[in-house]
């Protein structure tokens, strides 16, 4: 008898100590007593974050007893603070005030900040978890760039560590790397919109030929590379577009931008957006054009996106979306070092084209269980075809040969895949815990062929294997691969400040190459000793499962700790299996890469004046490819191995790497600092730095252990001012990155008239750009200077396409831009 009221004694204060209860209510608004859909309610306390519903109805769940600060946030309507202490499920309705008149564009922006001055991703959005990872967003609505051409390193302004290639095509493509990764197409990334895959194939072909357009979007995500465990094994991570979504309060709205400037650009920008009952929709249709500021290098591209929306209740929605995207190019090719620094505004290059087709679709199903529990469905599809043409030699400097055939190469993209996410929330030890489960299949068949285009000069992408039968480089393969994985994380709120989130990931990865490759043999005087057909066939089929965990210690409100460790995966790109470059000769037993990315950092805000975050990171690259000077070696006519007596770039599993380094961010609300009231002022600095170092530890090839690898540089920093007043916004940037290696022997830059261009160091290199814009009513002028001193530079040596060699990056150059919102 005494045990069991020893027992109940405990249960009672057990449950007492744990009690949780739940803030709930609705936002209105003052004047017209209507609810305010989609308010923000933000626990200032807690920095937690809560969404109101459509009908302006809001629930704060897993509240302790205590006293608890609130800020209610909606665009249109003044923003209230209130005190609330909380010991029982307690209802309180708020209402916002309209705002008294329109406000200016900095009053704008300097209340958004004034209660969120949000830079990473809340520990849990819709169904997916970020807790104790690196996660940084991009509120495109903050960015001071030219966003029609989509100048990343302006956008990508505030994102730590990131590596990115200039190619001046208007964004065309979009090619960010970062900590020692390629950023050739933004390929060691995983590229979704809107959370599904957009990437030419996740697995075979992970290289993105299309880039949403920045005039579309409401931020970008992204997410290092603890990421891999929820959206796959890429080292880098993840990046989301995340589009507008359909404007709540109007049947239709209009925004249109019209952008000129430099080399003839000119695009076009219009969308269309709107609610009517149920159903909402967001369009739009984007077009470019230009000549780029070399010779042959004009560019012609359309975009088109729908998204679709039917939301049949309180508790689930429905969209569809489809994407178009079909552009042409011709590629002026790359320079040696000799042609650069004499001239880089030269092309010896007038018959190299490039054509991308695009057809993306998706349709989500979100459905809410139960205020604990959200169930999110994307079943997404691709189909596209990617045409390069052109003379592409291994000798840069050599003139195009008009009476030659070019080089065709054609790929097809199809592919479809499916992912499922359920998110629970339940109590454990007192605490609210997230579970996520999830799983994905995707299939893909593509297929690919090489051989001999036309003598002609224009965008003739059909093949002449026929006319020219003993054209070197010709073969044909399809790539079919399949991939089932499942995943899922925890968060495990240990106290209401410390966090661990645990997850894993299983991956079952088929991959197939079926195919033929001609082995053709020429003397000196190009006679054909030898033509023959090889078969191919190959298979690789693998299973594993990748393990990590995250941490967050919540210093207080405003401030925190957090860490993670997670292992990387990265399967061989059929580019890698099969593939006749002249610029370099692939390992034929080339395998998978893996490792793990780890960091340790804090973030958080310094009352309203200062906005930081501070990390370390560690990243393992085990068999990592690369590329290697080394003899050519080729099958002769009896079959046998023999070099060839020229030097080649190697292309296989070089071997392991470790990368470390520190990444800072600081933003200064300098009016905030000074003068607070100064209410039509706005005055911002910020420091993005990194600093990185790295080794391959282990090699069997010569010369390579001990070296740095490449696509580092030691210091990579962005700097800025942002300066505003009323309706006037201007933004000055400054950009430097030092010297760094383009292959794992760390070859020094050559300048020797003879030298290929195609491997090298990249010279370091700062640049400096302004920009500017101004509102009036329903009008919006933007302009701007793009490398404002005018330096000559070059971010990249392209072994491939649009290369091979040096492809220089843009000189001066300048845009307006004309908007109109209706």
């Amino acid at each position: 008898m005494m045990k069991l009221k020893v027992f109940s004694i405990l249960f009672f204060f057990t449950m007492i100590v744990n009690a949780q209860y739940s803030l709930t209510g609705k936002i209105t608004s003052s004047a017209s007593g209507e609810p305010v859909p989609n308010a923000e309610v933000w626990n200032k306390t807690t920095g937690k974050l809560t969404v109101a519903n459509e009908n302006g109805e809001y629930q704060v769940s897993s509240l302790k007893e205590g006293t608890y600060v609130f800020a209610v946030f909606s665009y249109e309507y003044e923003i209230i603070e209130r005190e609330i202490n909380i010991t029982q499920n307690t209802e309180v309705d708020f209402q916002l005030s309209p705002l008294a008149e329109s406000l200016s564009e900095v009053m704008i922006t300097n209340r958004r900040e004034q209660i969120f001055a949000l830079r990473k991703l809340r520990k849990v959005e819709g169904t997916a978890i970020y807790a104790g990872k690196k996660s940084e967003v991009i509120l495109m609505d903050k960015v001071a760039g030219n966003l029609a051409a989509n100048n990343a390193r302006q956008i990508y302004s505030q994102v730590v560590g990131l590596n990115i290639y200039d190619n001046g095509d208007a964004g065309l493509q979009l090619n960010i790397g970062g900590r020692g990764l390629d950023p050739n197409r933004t390929q060691n990334f995983n590229t979704r919109q809107n959370g599904y895959d957009i990437s030419a194939d996740v697995l075979g072909y992970p290289e993105s030929y299309y880039t949403p357009p920045p005039e579309a979007l409401r931020e970008i995500q992204v997410v290092r590379g603890a990421a891999s465990l929820q959206y796959g094994t890429q080292f880098g991570g993840l990046i989301n577009f995340r589009f507008k979504e359909p404007v709540p309060d109007k049947k239709i709205e209009l925004v249109s931008r019209q952008t000129v400037g430099s080399y003839d650009l000119f695009t076009s920008f219009n969308s269309l957006s709107g609610t009517v009952g149920k159903f909402s929709y967001y369009t739009y249709y984007n077009y470019k054009g230009g000549k780029g500021f070399r010779p042959n290098s004009e560019y012609d591209s359309n975009n088109a996106f729908a998204h679709l929306g039917w939301k049949f209740n309180e508790k689930t929605n429905i969209s569809f979306e489809y994407t178009f995207l079909d552009y042409l190019a011709q590629q002026p090719g790359g320079l040696t070092d000799f042609q650069f620094y004499e001239d880089p505004d030269f092309s010896n290059r007038e018959r190299n084209w490039f054509d991308v087709n695009w057809n993306l679709f998706n349709v989500k199903l979100e459905h809410q269980f139960s205020n604990r529990t959200d169930f999110s469905l994307n079943v997404f599809g691709l189909n596209a075809t990617r045409k390069a043409l052109g003379f592409r030699q291994n000798r840069v400097a050599q003139a195009d040969d008009p009476n030659e055939p070019r080089e065709l190469l054609v790929d097809d993209f199809s592919n479809w895949g499916a992912e499922a996410r359920v998110l629970t929330r339940y109590d454990l030890f007192g605490e609210e815990s997230v579970l996520l489960l999830g799983s994905k299949y995707y299939q893909a068949s593509n297929q690919q062929q090489q051989g001999a285009g036309s003598a002609a000069s224009g965008p003739d992408f059909e093949f002449a294997n026929s006319e020219f039968p003993d054209y070197e480089r010709q073969s044909e393969f399809e790539f079919p691969n399949r991939n089932l994985a499942f995943f899922g994380e925890n968060i495990f709120n240990i106290t209401n400040n410390f966090s661990v989130t645990p997850g894993f990931r299983f991956e079952y990865i088929n991959t197939e190459a079926d195919g033929f490759y001609k082995n053709i043999i020429k003397d000196n005087a190009e006679n054909t000793l030898l033509n023959e057909t090889i078969e191919d066939d190959r298979k690789f089929e693998r299973s594993f499962i990748l393990l990590g965990v995250g941490s967050s210690y919540n210093l207080n409100a405003s401030n925190e700790l957090y860490a993670n460790f997670s292992q990387n995966y990265r399967s061989v790109t059929f580019n890698d299996i099969r593939v006749v470059n002249p610029s370099f000769q692939v390992d034929p037993n080339i395998s998978d890469e893996e490792g793990f990315t780890s960091d340790l950092g804090i973030r958080g805000r310094l009352k309203n004046f200062l906005s930081y975050d501070l990390s370390v990171f560690a990243l393992k690259y085990n068999d990592r490819i690369g590329e290697v000077l080394r003899p050519e070696e080729r099958v002769n006519a009896q079959g046998e191995l023999e070099e060839t007596g020229r030097l080649v770039r190697f292309r296989g599993n070089i071997g392991d790497a470790f990368i470390y380094g520190v990444e800072t961010f600081a933003e200064w609300n300098i009016r905030n600092s000074f003068f607070e009231t100064a209410k039509d002022y706005q005055l911002n600095a910020f420091v993005n730095a990194a600093f990185t170092k790295s080794e391959y530890i282990e090699s069997d090839q010569v010369n390579v252990e001990g070296n740095e690898v490449e696509f580092i540089p030691e210091v990579n920093l962005k700097t800025g001012l942002n300066f505003g007043y009323k309706n006037f916004l201007a933004g000055l940037q400054y950009t430097y990155l030092s010297s760094q290696y383009t292959d794992a022997t760390n070859a020094p830059q050559d300048k020797d008239e003879n030298n290929r261009g195609i491997e090298g160091e990249v010279p370091a290199y700062g640049i400096m750009d302004f920009s500017a814009s101004y509102t009036l009513g329903k009008f919006r002028l933007e302009a701007g200077i793009n490398n404002l001193l005018d330096n000559s530079y070059f971010t990249r040596r392209a072994t491939g396409y649009p290369g091979p060699g040096i492809i220089p990056a843009q000189p001066i150059t300048w845009y307006t831009t004309l908007q109109i919102r209706l």
